[in-house]
């Protein structure tokens, strides 16, 4: 029997399975190998299997299953080693499997895994019966589980069935007392339909009642018409008779007339010799000439020109904003590109503000310089100097046409100085009230 174990002639190796094995035997045949793989060293294990020395069995028989498989299949020395661990875990097993007469009591499916393991005579027809008997218990037992889910079934449709009559009963319960309520609201309809004749009875009734309203109504209108008549006869005696007795109020009031006139007539001459016992003069100053205007030989913006100045000389500039209240407005690019175009756009402004501030120092005018904001690439850091309004324009927006703004914002009559050399904005601001001077005027006063 020993001899047969370690493959000898009576081994039975040279046995084929001719199907695969069945997956409960080959679950028992992993099971063998995991409890047996931790009696074996690296060294006898393949190299396959040796990554799985430290795992626990139930996680070689979880990872490794496949493998442990194969090899015991394809590797006859470590199935010998599997099989010696068999046959010390499992001495009775493995001498019944020896003998050709397994214990009938065994499981099948271990009968089968130990056959397999150990391949002794007839392994083949152990596993393929333990195969077969695992087949009809999984089918007896498929059947139980048939058996039992049909009986589950019958049950419950038996508790459908009962449901369904219980469902049926209260659904005649709530047909009757359907049929109760309609018959009630039937009732109900007639006795409403007996209250709306009654109603369009006593809507009749009610409609003549008011015709006769209406017609007594419109008899007590035409008498109101006629007492009205009446009224207004008797008020256009009563308007005849004020009238007399104003006349007659009047004729009588002539009297107190002649007494009061009587009376001012002395008032007015106690206060002449009032007059003359105090030596009062006359006087000098009348309402009109407390008035602001323009008196003949006074001078305005415009009459500034008509001296004997020429067009171009600074004194006219000086003249104009000697006025009062005289307001300066310039064209700041337009007055800097005319003077000194060669520097660059910073120090221009900052050389005409500083002109700017002593020119407004020395007349005392007020004084706005204007710059075109087309011309900027950043905002301008720029602390305006002292008398001096700086405005740039808004994007969209020209220097000339805020200026032609500023002129319109001012009131008519207000000295406003423009200093420009464009034409259209001194067209502009003439019609607009304001007095146009040349860029060329001003850089020679600045100067």
């Amino acid at each position: 029997m020993a001899e047969t174990a370690d493959g000898g002639p009576g081994d039975g190796t040279a046995e084929v399975l001719d199907r695969p094995l069945p997956d409960g035997v080959r679950r028992r045949v992993v099971q063998i190998v995991a409890d047996a793989f931790g009696g074996l060293t690296v060294a006898e294990l393949p190299g396959q299997l040796r990554q799985y020395a430290r795992f626990t069995p139930s996680r070689r028989a979880k990872f490794a299953g496949n493998a442990m498989a194969a090899a015991l299949e394809t590797e006859p020395l470590f199935r010998q080693r599997i099989g010696e661990k068999l046959r010390e875990a499992q001495p009775e097993l493995a001498g019944a499997l020896d003998s050709g007469s397994p214990p009938p009591a065994a499981d099948p499916l271990d009968v089968a895994a130990a056959a397999y393991v150990l391949r002794p005579t007839g392994w083949v027809k152990l596993v393929t019966a333990a195969g077969e008997e695992a087949q009809r218990a999984d089918a007896e037992r498929a059947g139980e589980e048939s058996r039992a889910e049909l009986e589950r079934l019958r049950e419950e449709l038996e508790r459908a069935r009962e449901q369904t009559r219980l469902d049926t009963e209260r659904l005649r319960t709530e047909l009757e007392a359907a049929r109760k309520e309609a018959d009630s609201l039937r009732r109900k309809l007639r006795a409403a339909l007996s209250d709306v004749k009654r109603g369009e009875a006593a809507l009749r009734k009610l409609q003549g009642e008011m015709e006769a309203a209406r017609a007594e109504g419109q008899a007590q209108v035409s008498a109101a018409e006629s007492e009205s008549r009446r009224l207004k006869a008797r008020l256009g005696e009563a308007e005849a008779a004020l009238e007399g007795t104003r006349r007659a109020a009047r004729e009588g009031r002539s009297v107190e007339d002649m007494r009061v006139r009587l009376l001012l007539d002395t008032l007015l001459d106690a206060t002449q010799g009032l007059r003359r016992e105090l030596a009062l003069p006359p006087v000098s100053v009348r309402p009109a000439e407390t008035v602001d205007a323009v008196e003949p030989g006074r001078m305005t913006p415009k009459d500034i020109a008509a001296r004997a100045l020429s067009e171009h000389d600074p004194a006219v500039l000086d003249q104009l904003l000697a006025l009062p209240q005289a307001h300066l407005l310039v064209d700041g690019y337009n007055v800097t590109k005319t003077g000194y175009p060669q520097m660059p756009l910073e120090k221009q402004r900052l050389r005409l503000l500083g002109q700017l501030s002593q020119l407004a120092a020395q007349t005392g005018a007020e004084v706005t310089c204007v710059f075109d904001g087309a011309e900027l690439v950043a905002p301008v850091l720029l602390a305006p100097p002292r008398g001096v309004r700086v405005l740039f324009s808004k994007p969209g927006v020209t220097a000339d046409e805020l200026i032609r703004q500023l002129v319109r914002a001012e009131p008519p009559g207000r000295p406003v100085i423009v200093a420009s050399t464009d034409r259209e904005v001194a067209d502009g601001v003439a019609r607009a009230g304001a007095r146009p001077v040349a860029s060329a005027m001003l850089l020679k006063r600045l100067s």
